[in-house]
């Protein structure tokens, strides 16, 4: 383990996350608030950095245990420094609730124990928000691309903190990866500022919910969320992007420099699509007796289902009052995800395709033991150690989910209320259904259970092992012979 140079990017982060305080500061001063509760931790940030970050270390090599550990390490920190503004400002007086919301917030996942969000400061809500647009690409990569430093080894970074079952360079240099992915981000971000501007949304509100459809995040500036504006144009545009941050990024690369082929072929992006399309099509059938309208009932299905499947958790209607049916769906939506590589949460749908190819695979075999099948996915034949990374994953999920789920139900809620809760936590999706629906919110579970459904927030975004490993003695271990990069 290679502590001097973990310290240093963990130092170089602390100062990047004062630097992005800075804009809810602004957002202060602008809406004639307190800049002070951002602007204290960020001078502890920056203390903190330098503590840790004064000089740079002369072994810079960052192995897999290594980006294993900065992952999980930055992530807690962020969130544990990035809670202090909330109660300085009193809009959420309490550490722990503060922490929760922030978590929430950084992973993307859009769960809240804050039962009115419109009473708090302007600058709280674009903070709050803002965590959502920094974690949704991941924190480590926003800052290999604006402060590229460990070349070498940022592989092992970029892969214990992007989504999904494989992580590959999209160019040689890793700053230069996460440049291109952080510069698309940008782009698409500003795009849908753009387009929601045009339909009359105020600027404050179009950059809030842009933050949370680029993060597919979820955190709204209204009680309602998008349901608030009663807008169809609002609900299609907003539907349109977070389906969009659900795909894989690679492919929006291949479409820069022309690889329409790889786009076209991707078994992941249609697979999502027809997951998407099947269940629109299914609930906007079941609902239609409440709505009396084929266009009202394919609206807000198409909007949930895509809020759902990205692990957004906006929401236009109250799905908690629809059929058993579409509710059922949207659950199992929970579990599915979006694509690996985007900032969507959930098993992903490149895990669920494997699966099944595998599962169908193994199942031919017991009709003809001796033939010889091989698995194919994205054009490509998949190895043992592929297949076995993604049962892994799966078995240690449920083991995770399930440990999390007994302890979860010792605050004696009802069990629809216990098991969405923690589907939507684990799945970074923020609403569950009945006490945390999407009226409802977190605020009635006791203090340990929300820093256990942080924790299991912070499981579902780093894909389970950076969080789990932080608990094993031997990632901890010194590394004798680090090579010199």
């Amino acid at each position: 383990m290679n502590y001097q140079m973990i310290g240093f990017v963990l130092g170089r982060l602390l100062w990047t996350e004062a630097a992005l305080l800075l804009l809810p500061c602004l957002t202060a001063l602008l809406c004639s608030e307190s800049p002070f509760p951002f602007l204290l931790p960020a001078v502890l940030l920056v203390l903190a950095g330098l503590l840790l970050s004064r000089k740079k270390p002369a072994q810079t090599a960052l192995f897999a245990r290594d980006g294993f550990a900065v992952v999980a390490l930055a992530w807690i920190l962020m969130s544990a420094f990035g809670a202090i503004p909330f109660v300085l400002s009193q809009d959420i007086p309490h550490y722990v609730d503060a922490f929760f919301e922030t978590v929430s917030g950084f992973t993307t996942t859009g769960a809240s124990i804050l039962t009115a969000v419109e009473p708090l400061t302007r600058s709280g809500l674009f903070w709050r928000s803002f965590t959502h647009w920094v974690g949704g690409m991941g924190v480590l990569v926003f800052l290999m691309a604006v402060l590229p430093m460990t070349d070498g080894h940022g592989m092992h970074i970029l892969r214990a903190e992007m989504p999904g079952p494989s992580v590959g360079k999209l160019v040689s240099r890793m700053s230069d990866t996460a440049k291109i992915l952080y510069s698309i981000y940008l782009v698409m971000t500003i795009v849908e500022i753009i387009l929601l501007l045009l339909g009359g949304m105020s600027f404050f509100d179009a950059c809030i919910h842009s933050f949370g459809s680029a993060g597919t995040g979820g955190f709204s500036s209204r009680n309602l969320s998008v349901g608030a504006y009663d807008n169809a144009y609002f609900d299609i545009v907003i539907g349109i992007f977070i389906l969009l941050f659900g795909v894989n990024f690679n492919l929006y690369y291949f479409l820069l420099v022309r690889r329409f082929r790889d786009v076209l072929h991707s078994e992941e992006l249609w697979a999502y699509l027809g997951i998407v399309a099947a269940s629109v099509l299914a609930i906007a059938v079941n609902i239609y007796h409440i709505y009396q309208s084929v266009g009202t009932s394919l609206r807000h299905a198409f909007f949930q289902v895509a809020s759902i499947i990205t692990t957004t958790g906006y929401a236009t209607a109250d799905f908690n009052l629809w059929p058993t049916f579409s509710k059922g769906i949207l659950v199992v939506l929970m579990f599915v995800g979006a694509c690996a590589g985007s900032t969507g949460g959930g098993i992903k749908v490149a895990r669920i395709v494997i699966l099944a190819k595998t599962s169908w695979g193994d199942m031919r075999k017991m009709l003809h033991p001796n033939a010889i099948t091989t698995t194919r996915f994205e054009g490509k034949a998949l190895t043992d150690k592929h297949i076995r990374s993604v049962h892994l994953f799966i078995t240690v999920y449920l083991l995770v989910f399930t440990a999390s789920f007994l302890l979860l139900s010792l605050e004696q809620f009802d069990l629809v209320t216990t098991f969405t809760a923690l589907s939507a936590c684990i799945n970074n999706i923020g609403p569950g259904l009945e006490m945390v629906g999407p009226t409802g919110n977190f605020s009635q579970f006791s203090y340990w259970s929300k820093l256990l459904l942080s924790f299991d927030m912070l499981v579902g975004r780093l894909e389970i092992f950076p969080m789990l490993l932080l608990f094993a003695p031997s990632i901890w271990e010194r590394r004798r012979n680090v090579r010199r990069t």
